[in-house]
């Protein structure tokens, strides 16, 4: 299989199966609408009028020799990969929900303002201890863990974030173990302290902001109603300069509201963020500001505009990274990832306040999804089972697409907040999922021109 497209001046054909990428020009572009359909005269035949026939003969060649090569048309060979048939996934990640509240309002919070549809609480140390404890003894041979604290707004919590940080760094010097720690914030509660403990504890640090001002405010804001923006900003600032090298995103959400988020993500840029991430909302249609199918050519548009302006800045020495034009083209991630994607509900957990299990934050109190307790031994087997075969090859519509070793066959849990069906894709997320593909390969193309 191979899908190929024109960026700009730059055409580009994707092998799928290898993820050999190649830029080619115009007649190979043409001669691969008909190589696997006509014979080689009959091409010629066809393209005689614009080419020579030494030209098409010559093109035509250069396809066998990529094919032989296996860098187009090349076979499957990922379906019987023993890493993948044979997999014994281990928990690697945990989603520590460790406050389940929040101090601002979202338009479109996933969580229900923080609550995730239930009492607000806060997770005791006990309860994470108890999880950091399950996460050790569930890793297996891994040594590498990772444990986000999320919320609602993690600083609702900090006392106990900083008990669970001082408990993980002692048992890994028990337990040959490595805890990589994220927190995720919205910034409003962060002061001197604060930041200090963050930029030297965690690994990784993700501030929530939609954008612009107008943009962010109107969506995100205190309980008030006040608009969080003129709070944030200058502590955003800081923390993105105090990491000096460290990881950090700052990560919003664009909505019907503002289709025009490529303007968010160089607002963000100018302010001096270096890592951004604008995310499409995922929600149901009846909703103002949920994205729809008509909205698609001004999304793909404004991905357009997005790269081209990140391929002009990077140029000029000014560029910044934006989470969706990071690919890897050289084989990576591994086999599983490629498959699989998150590894939610086999590799990867969220924990509630009061210790319940789920496959992910997204399914955090539908009790369908409840896997269990980090009070109990065992996590359920047969949700974990169902989570851990959900792949590109389960599902369908997966199939034929050209992007699912790039995608993963997308979120579960949106798949199952559309369709109730975790191996159904969720369709508007695939063709927006589609296009950011297609702009990162034309990003690494145009940089190495």
């Amino acid at each position: 299989m191979i899908h190929k497209f024109q960026f700009d001046d730059v055409k580009i054909v994707l092998d799928v199966n290898s993820g050999s990428v190649h830029v080619i020009d115009q007649i190979i572009y043409e001669i691969l609408d008909d190589y696997k359909e006509i014979s080689k005269e009959q091409i010629i035949d066809k393209l005689k009028n614009k080419y020579s026939d030494e030209e098409i003969v010559e093109a035509i060649e250069e396809i066998k020799f990529l094919e032989k090569e296996g860098l187009l048309y090349s076979k499957d060979t990922y379906v019987n990969h023993s890493s993948f048939v044979n997999r014994k996934p281990v928990i690697k990640a945990l989603c520590l929900h460790i406050a389940h509240d929040c101090n601002i309002r979202c338009k479109y919070c996933f969580a229900s303002q923080g609550d995730f549809k239930g009492q607000r609480s806060l997770m005791s140390e006990e309860v994470g201890k108890k999880a950091l404890d399950l996460l050790i003894e569930n890793s297996g041979n891994r040594k590498n863990l990772e444990v986000d604290f999320f919320g609602g707004e993690p600083l609702m919590n900090f006392e106990v974030i900083k008990k669970l940080v001082e408990y993980g760094r002692a048992r890994e010097k028990e337990t040959r173990k490595n805890f990589r720690f994220t927190i995720t914030t919205n910034g409003v509660l962060l002061n001197d302290e604060k930041m200090n403990y963050i930029n030297e504890n965690m690994d990784n640090v993700v501030l929530s902001i939609d954008g612009r001002k107008q943009v962010n405010d109107n969506m995100r804001y205190t309980i008030n109603g006040d608009g969080t923006y003129d709070v944030i900003i200058p502590k955003f600032q800081k923390m993105a300069n105090m990491r000096n090298g460290k990881n950090y995103f700052v990560r919003g959400t664009f909505t019907r509201e503002n289709l025009d988020f490529s303007s968010d993500v160089l607002h963000l840029a100018d302010l001096g963020f270096e890592s951004t991430s604008i995310e499409p909302v995922v929600e149901a249609g009846e909703k103002s500001y949920a994205i729809r199918e008509a909205d698609l050519p001004q999304i793909f548009n404004e991905y357009e505009t997005l790269a081209k302006e990140y391929v002009k800045r990077k140029k000029e020495g000014k560029g910044f990274s934006f989470f969706h034009f990071m690919i890897d083209l050289n084989q990576g991630p591994c086999v599983i990832k490629r498959l699989s994607g998150c590894g939610a509900g086999s590799e990867y957990m969220a924990v509630t306040p009061e210790g319940d299990i789920y496959p992910c934050h997204q399914f955090v109190g539908n009790e369908k999804f409840k896997m269990g307790s980090v009070f109990e031994d065992e996590i359920n087997s047969t949700i974990g089972e169902e989570f851990k075969n959900a792949n590109v090859y389960t599902k369908e519509k997966c199939n034929d697409c050209w992007a699912k070793f790039y995608c993963s066959g997308g979120c579960h849990a949106n798949a199952y907040n559309f369709h109730k069906n975790i191996n159904q894709p969720y369709e508007l997320g695939c063709e927006m999922e589609k296009k950011r593909i297609e702009c990162s390969l034309a990003i690494h193309a145009k940089l190495l021109k």
